[in-house]
Formats: structure tokens, sequence, C-alpha cells
């Protein structure tokens, strides 16, 4: 059997629970993928986001509903070595890729103040985007997990005194028609990390230049991989503590809550208080 075909059978058969499953529920839950869609399958290098693209693959194949996919590539500056390994993984997952450049390390890179890195993700997601639109799709499908959301949580909450996660779909604000996916959702990174491991692959693990750095002198310079840790020792106590961070942005008791913000607009518990 040929190895992309190992890998396919892998993702239904070996971790069907854990990784089909959750992806299959996502899609269902949030109501990702709907007739007609054109999407495109962002691909950065990484494990997650070629994981996705397997995924999306297989449930175009077996799912009941008519969408197109289109797999793009965004080479923002990688280094040789780098984006011969993307090629290499697509070629042998049997994804027939779009490659596009930008300059985005370049302009990044140099940057002496403010936050680099979201500044990059910004400038990445619109280059994503236009790059969809010219190929006519309607959707924009990134390979974020269930750890993304739950991490975002906390340094939401740490770092930016509020409350909020990173969301499974939204609207583009600057690009109309245009929607952002997160179809890996519910998949947790172990089972994506257990997955890439059994099927012997190996992926960029970070291609920027700046978290590539930071990561070599002191990894407490991120914040997302500190809340990593931190979350990664809250599951050492307990088997429950990640699934009810993530639920905790499901269940918000509003009676519960001094005060929220909808629409722009700040409303108080005092508001009503007396009535």
């Amino acid at each position: 059997m040929e190895e992309y075909k190992e890998i396919e059978k892998s993702i239904i058969k070996k971790y069907r629970k854990k990784i089909w499953g959750r992806f299959v529920r996502a899609v269902t839950d949030y109501e990702l993928i709907k007739e007609n869609d054109k999407i495109a399958v962002c691909i950065s290098g990484g494990k997650d986001s070629f994981l996705l693209a397997k995924c999306m693959q297989e449930i175009k194949r077996h799912g009941k509903i008519n969408f197109e996919l289109e797999f793009i590539v965004m080479d923002p500056g990688y280094n040789k070595k780098n984006r011969e390994l993307i090629i290499e993984n697509a070629k042998k997952m049997n994804l027939p890729i779009i490659i596009f450049e930008s300059n985005i390390f370049d302009s990044v890179n140099g940057l002496t103040e403010g936050n680099p890195c979201y500044l990059c993700a910004r400038m990445r997601r619109g280059s994503l985007y236009s790059k969809a639109k010219e190929l006519g799709c309607n959707k924009i499908a990134l390979g974020h997990h269930f750890d993304d959301a739950i991490e975002t949580i906390l340094l939401s909450m740490f770092y930016g005194g509020e409350i909020k996660t990173m969301m499974p779909k939204l609207h583009s604000e600057n690009f109309e028609g245009m929607e952002l996916i997160r179809p890996l959702y519910y998949v947790k990174e172990h089972d994506i990390i257990s997955w890439k491991n059994s099927n012997h692959l190996e992926f960029l693990n970070c291609a920027c230049r700046f978290t590539e750095h930071t990561e070599k002198v002191d990894p407490s310079l991120s914040k997302r991989l500190e809340m990593k840790a931190l979350i990664h020792e809250f599951r050492k106590k307990s088997d429950y503590v990640d699934i009810n961070i993530f639920r905790s942005i499901e269940n918000v008791n509003l009676d519960a809550v001094i005060a929220y913000r909808k629409g722009g607009e700040k409303h108080s518990f005092l508001d009503n208080y007396d009535e």
C-alpha cells in the first residue's frame, strides 16, 4: 500500500475516535462546511495544517456534502530546506498544493517595537485571504486545535484582562464574503503528535525566524509556550481540567458576571440589579 494511503487509513481507523471523530463532530457542531463551499486549506508546513489537509480530503471523499478544496501554501520567506520539506511532505501525503510567495518575514524581522508575532499573524492571514479569494474560495481553513483554544482563554485572562477564546469560525472583517474555519477545534495536540509519530512523519516545528530565536534563547519569552506548560502541569493533576477550561467559555453564567461586552457596548450587572 502506498504511504499516503497508510496515512489516510491511520486517520480513519487507528485515530478514528481521537482525531477523525472529533474533527467530524466540530464540522457538524459548528456547521463549518456547507453545500457548494470552496475552501482553501492553508498549509504552513507544520503537523496541524498537514493533518487538517488530510482530514479535509477524507471528509470530501466520504462525506455527503458537495464542496471543493484548494490546498494553499504561502511562502513568507522560508529558507530552502524548509520549503523543500513542505513540498516533499505534500507529495508523500498526496496533497496537490499551490505555493505562492510573500515577503512577510522580511517585513517583520526588523521590528524592534510592538509584537512581531501579532503583526506577522495578521499579515499572513491577509495574504491567505487574498489568495483564497483569487482562487474563487469563500472560506479558509486553518489548523488551530483544542489546545490552541484553551491556551488563548488563559492568555486572554492572564495577559489581556478579558475572557475570550479562538472562535471555531468567524467572518472576515476585511474580505467581504470570506469566512475562516477551524475544523480541528476539538482535536488535542498530543493526539496529533501521536498520529505524526506513528506514521514516522517529519514536519516543520516553527519556521518563523523570531520564534525560532526566542525559543532557543529562553522558552519563557513566549507567552503561549508559558500557557502550554501551565496546562501540561494542570493535566498531571486532573484528567478534566483542560475540557473544563474549554467548557467555561460555553457555559458563561451572565447572572454571576460583573460586566460584559456585546457588539462593542459594555453592560453591567447594575443595569438591571434593582428590577
